[in-house]
């Protein structure tokens, strides 16, 4: 009867760390997504910046202001 036991026991160790390799991976699959998005926003930073004029977006907000005032 206690062969059992131990068997029941060794198959939720068993069943434990095939859920804790599930939860890891899906965990590396959506940090790649993430990191997949943040190289598109630089990429599309790095455009616009490359495209900007030499004032910067502080100071064409103030002249903005100014120009309202």
């Amino acid at each position: 009867m206690s062969k059992t036991f131990e068997h029941r026991l060794s198959d939720l160790i068993h069943e434990i760390k095939e859920i804790k390799k599930e939860i890891i991976l899906d965990k590396l699959v959506r940090v790649d997504g993430a990191k997949g998005k943040i190289n598109k926003w630089k990429t599309l930073g790095d455009k616009i910046s490359s495209n900007w004029d030499s004032l910067s977006a502080v100071d064409e907000i103030a002249q903005q202001r100014e120009k309202t005032e």
